[in-house]
């Protein structure tokens, strides 16, 4: 497998890594990761943040556009508490688990503080537009600038993607949330985020429907004790029991033979 980190990575201030089966994540607070978020918008890069969980490091091992989608990325950040007990098996302790669902709302707050103008992109119809009511109540002041549910299938089709292109451009947020579901935000970050001119994309996946109210999210002590996965998957278990029930148990193995193979030198 041909990792590409090191000189393809943007040049940013970056939090101590850790690598967690080939994906290298950075090691940061929640709070140190919305400052970070912060400056990228400040530096207008068109730069995009990943948030992965099992299923991402297990796609990453295999799928070569999801691994060049990782290389550009300029914050990792781990979500899940799977990847936290991966970092403390490997003796590399993470500081906090920054979930995509819980890192909206801080970038809310901070967008208030900051003016910071957002776009909400993906989600089922009608999730997005109720998120933004939901959250203008909950954030007086925050700018939400627009929000789209493209219809399924709509990354091959080249004439709504410059129409998509064209509506963000138009509105200019500073930070662009895409709710599409993984590899397809995180793909569509890489492949189109440079020509919508957003200074920062953040891959969110079911955000909007939480905030929205359409997807339940686990009770707490299922969020913390890593079973927010069987929540998932009783709540959806026709989209979701083949990814939780048969792809994701790899990452023990990939785990297991990070652990016992001979320590190689990052570049």
């Amino acid at each position: 497998m041909n990792i590409l980190y090191g000189e393809e990575r943007r040049k940013t201030p970056r939090a101590e890594k850790i690598d967690i089966c080939g994906v290298r994540v950075d090691n940061a607070t929640m709070s140190e990761s919305v400052e970070t978020i912060g400056r990228l918008v400040t530096k207008g890069a068109s730069d995009y943040v990943v948030t992965p969980n099992v299923d991402h490091v297990v796609r990453f091992q295999d799928d070569d556009a999801f691994r060049r989608v990782y290389a550009k990325a300029a914050l990792v950040l781990a979500d899940g508490m799977p990847l936290l007990w991966a970092g403390k098996y490997l003796g590399k302790p993470f500081k906090e688990k920054v979930s995509g669902s819980d890192l909206v709302p801080a970038l809310c707050a901070a967008a208030v503080k900051k003016n910071h103008r957002l776009f909400f992109l993906g989600g089922r119809p009608g999730a997005a537009a109720l998120a933004k009511t939901k959250l203008e109540a909950r954030y007086p002041g925050i700018r939400i600038v627009g929000h789209y549910a493209p219809a399924f299938g709509f990354e091959y089709d080249a004439a709504e993607n410059t129409r998509i292109i064209g509506m963000i451009r138009e509105t200019a947020p500073d930070i662009l949330l895409i709710g599409l579901g993984s590899p397809k935000q995180e793909k569509w970050a890489h492949q189109h985020g440079s020509k919508t001119g957003v200074p920062v994309m953040v891959g969110v996946g079911v955000t909007f429907e939480f905030i929205a109210g359409m997807v339940s999210r686990a009770p707490k002590f299922m969020q913390r004790s890593g079973l927010e996965w069987l929540w998932r998957l009783l709540s959806e278990p026709t989209r979701l029991w083949r990814r939780y029930l048969l792809d994701d148990p790899r990452f023990f193995w990939l785990l297991f033979k990070q652990k016992t193979a001979p320590a190689v030198p990052i570049p």
